[in-house]
């Protein structure tokens, strides 16, 4: 194993910066500063037990980067948490926003428990307090730092922070505190969705792109590609819904479990609700099971999609890896070294900062809604609406011809605010996506798709930094 191999999580990040920093034209100060974390903090606080015993709670938020107002990022409740992994994804979530153009400088908070360790009255007590330590401390607020769900938390927990800023600020804008809300606390359609559908979309345009295809020598189009999941939580889930739907075909998905397969394709749907269900697949029909969890990295499939937790793919086991393209749906599953080992060897891999940012993009969909205090859609649905359906009336009057009611719906889909969502997400992920491309192609494709990620945010992060005036 390489000494690479080694480092904590925000090193591995490092290096990556570094590799990209050597195709840019920037002073070395901007690139300083880009590169750490402008702010951290370390909590320890009691909350009350059911069983009336006092547990002291560790948690962190990192705020990575101020170049764009306000911060953003998950709080994840793992009790593998540390503060080395806060900082690494709060430097990826500064990248990502900036990649995909969201005016956002990047956070991450952790708080050190297993969820399932506690009641969801000692959860709530956990959330409530730790909103009230991060607003003490002015790491919380709509235009100061705006958390979001994350493993291990989801909507539930950010309405709590939602109300408990509220009775903390009397702030007319308290609710843009927070995103991931439920949609009738402020939350936004489409949010649970998000980050699986840009997983897919930007899976669709890198094997759309025929120049890219062809240089990984890999046949164009997702339409029977063979695709193995490692991690069926939210985002794995959707990514395999939304791409079976693409005309992909998902044939093994792993979880804590091991592996079930079949080569002619899972049902996705039937699949997941098995699994919460049950709370295994093991005994899931009409496919095989193994317990041997890591056997997905070795299976044989045409793309990996690793959507679980960091550092899964290393030197230790990146040779055993037989698909010809990976997706990293999760953040950082590959280390340094195992990632530049696959560009050698032909595999592609879509980098996380672009493949899984459709969550903040969404993020920053509800962010401005709840700023702007207005669903969106709201004002232009039915004009746009009626719009629609005299021109196809117009039509049906000039050829004469009968247009069937279906049709109408058909092609005159309401702006509600799922499709808005949906759509915004699609062009931000496609206009991402040709950003990166181009990049690739001014480097004549020796770079690959991480570094010119990285280049891309670097660039951005250092223009806003020299606008503002603070570097030459």
């Amino acid at each position: 194993m390489s000494d690479n191999e080694d480092l904590k999580f925000f090193k591995q990040i490092e290096l990556y910066f570094d590799e990209a920093s050597k195709y840019i034209d920037c002073s070395p100060d901007i690139l300083k500063q880009i590169k750490q974390n402008n702010a951290i903090i370390h909590l320890n606080f009691p909350i009350k037990r059911d069983d009336g015993s006092v547990a002291v709670v560790e948690a962190w938020r990192a705020q990575h980067s101020y170049h764009r107002s306000p911060c953003k990022g998950g709080i994840r409740y793992a009790s593998i948490a540390n503060e080395d992994e806060v900082k690494a994804l709060a430097a990826l979530m500064s990248y990502k926003c900036a990649i995909v153009d969201v005016p956002f400088g990047g956070a991450k908070g952790a708080v050190k428990i297993n969820p399932k360790d506690y009641s969801e009255a000692e959860l709530e007590r956990i959330t409530r307090r730790l909103t009230f330590e991060l607003y003490n401390r002015k790491f919380i607020g709509p235009g100061i730092d705006v958390p979001a769900p994350d493993y291990g938390s989801g909507p539930r927990e950010m309405a709590w922070i939602s109300d408990t800023f509220k009775s903390l600020s009397n702030d007319l804008d308290d609710v843009g505190c927070v995103t991931g809300k439920p949609v009738t606390q402020g939350g936004i359609e489409g949010r649970i969705e998000a980050t699986g559908l840009g997983v897919a979309i930007g899976l669709r345009e890198f094997c759309t792109s025929d120049e890219l295809m062809n240089k990984f020598k890999i046949s164009s189009g997702l339409k029977g590609k063979r695709i193995a999941i490692q991690g069926l939580g939210n985002v794995g889930f959707y990514s395999a819904l939304f791409l079976s739907e693409m005309g992909a075909k998902v044939v093994a998905v792993s979880e804590f479990e091991g592996v079930i397969s079949n080569a002619k394709g899972l049902d996705v749907k039937s699949l997941y609700d098995f699994r919460n269900k049950h709370k295994s697949f093991e005994k899931y029909t009409d496919a095989i099971f193994t317990s041997a969890r890591d056997e997905i990295f070795s299976f044989d499939c045409d793309i990996l999609i690793p959507a679980a937790l960091e550092s899964q793919i290393t030197l230790e086991n990146v040779d055993v890896i037989k698909a010809k393209i990976i997706a990293e749906a999760a953040n950082g599953p590959i280390s340094f070294q195992a990632s530049q080992k696959l560009f050698k060897k032909g595999i592609a891999v879509i980098p996380d900062i672009y493949l899984n940012a459709g969550g903040v993009t969404v993020s920053y969909f509800e962010w401005v809604k709840n700023l702007s205090h207005i669903k969106l859609g709201r004002i232009e649905n039915r004009y746009n609406q009626k719009n629609y359906t005299n021109i196809v009336s117009l039509v049906a009057e000039i050829t004469k011809e009968e247009i069937s009611p279906e049709l109408i719906d058909r092609f005159t889909n309401k702006g509600d605010e799922r499709n808005l969502v949906f759509s915004g997400l699609e062009e931000t992920m496609i206009t991402s996506f040709s950003q990166l491309k181009t990049i690739c192609q001014e480097h004549d494709y020796k770079i690959d798709l991480r570094t010119a990620a990285f280049i891309c945010a670097i660039e951005k992060i250092s223009r806003c930094y020299k606008e503002n005036g603070i570097f030459p």
